[in-house]
């Protein structure tokens, strides 16, 4: 079976088509600026691809319906509209490009696996909010979490790399990119998370706020008069690194903290404190740690953010070797000898997990 992989970003729609062997044999990424491909572009893009026989789509938000990957059905679609509302940067981008490929290829089964369904099953001390009872029950309110797709894949590689069954494995999974946020796994279950309600909660992002004190922003509303929408705009869009330095990039961040940009020293201090803090949560939720993996853009590429997180996290055991962090590509340990837990690096596959999840639904794996 040929699956055609569906991611869609901020700006980009990714394609990639992965075979029985789950080899990616052929790929596109298309420019889809406010999350619309060109039509024309995808259809060709499309044919050049070959033939499919599944598509499966990365859809961020399932809300409380959906906590396993669907068949994709119009009444499914309905669904996922409403939920547009929660995750405003990515929901909206996920449907328009399931909508265009589903015109491309009329007859071709379509599956959506969700970034919330791997945190659906966090113990309600984790994933409920103190608010009262008519709310958290009349709208759903809750923490979802997301990347689950991402998470998923890193705990499964992850056991597979060290060897050790996933029954017995504590790993917190840690997603540095644009978006970021970290998962506790405990046995393969997600039993906390850095996002919650919406991908806004938690870490420190490229232009994402992460968590602050809702008092601030309820402040802002009714003594600044500042309407929703700024608000809503400024946090997802204009806060976080670009907020903190002037500019969203990692690599360009450091470099100019490197320079004695004090703009750039704030925002990567910042970013280290929330890091840390969060993977002591995520450690203290478990009870302990048997490894930590590093996966996503600033994840997978930046030693420096591996090891200058890790040098405060001494003492859960964590101890990340200099030479075997600075060198080499792709899934690997990069632990000092002799820590107690595992340090790994671990490159971001939610295409496999995806066409790992469509084979599933479609009987075929």
């Amino acid at each position: 079976m040929r699956i055609l992989v569906a991611n869609a970003g901020s700006s980009s729609l990714k394609l990639r088509v992965l075979d029985d062997a789950e080899a990616v044999v052929a790929s596109a990424d298309l420019p889809a600026p406010r999350g619309d491909a060109d039509a024309a572009a995808l259809a060709e893009s499309i044919g050049e691809l070959g033939t499919v026989d599944a598509v499966g789509h990365r859809v961020v938000h399932g809300g409380t319906a959906f906590s396993e990957p669907v068949l994709v059905t119009p009444q499914v679609v309905a669904r996922l509209e409403a939920l547009m509302d929660l995750a405003p940067l990515h929901q909206p981008k996920s449907l328009a490009a399931l909508a265009a490929i589903s015109r491309v290829l009329p007859g071709v089964p379509a599956v959506a696996c969700f970034d919330t369904a791997f945190h659906a099953g966090m113990p309600a001390a984790a994933s409920t909010y103190a608010l009262p009872p008519e709310w958290r029950k009349r709208w759903d309110l809750r923490r979802y979490g997301f990347h689950g797709l991402s998470h998923a894949y890193v705990v499964a590689r992850t056991a597979e790399l060290l060897e050790q069954p996933l029954e017995t494995l504590r790993l917190v999974s840690c997603h540095l990119g644009a978006g970021a946020s970290l998962a506790a796994v405990e046995g393969g279950r997600s039993v906390d998370t850095t996002m919650g309600f919406t991908p806004l909660e938690g870490l420190v992002m490229a232009t994402r706020s992460g968590s602050v004190d809702p008092g601030l922003v309820l402040w802002l509303e009714e003594h600044v008069g500042m309407p929703p929408a700024e608000l809503a705009s400024t946090l997802e869009h204009r806060s976080g690194l670009l907020g903190l330095a002037g500019m969203p990039d990692m690599p360009a961040i450091l470099t100019a903290e490197a320079a004695g940009d004090p703009n750039a020293v704030l925002a990567i201090g910042v970013y280290l404190h929330r890091l840390r803090g969060s993977i002591a949560a995520m450690a203290a939720a478990m009870g302990g740690l048997d490894a930590i993996a590093f996966t996503g853009g600033v994840g997978e590429n930046s030693p420096a953010i591996r090891a200058r997180a890790a040098a405060g996290l001494g003492f859960l055991g964590i101890g990340i070797d200099g030479a075997a962090n600075e060198r080499g590509t792709g899934d690997r340990e990069i632990g000092s000898p002799g820590a107690l837990v595992r340090s790994l690096v671990i490159a971001a596959r939610e295409d496999l997990w995806i066409a790992r999840q469509v084979r599933t639904v479609l009987g075929s794996g």
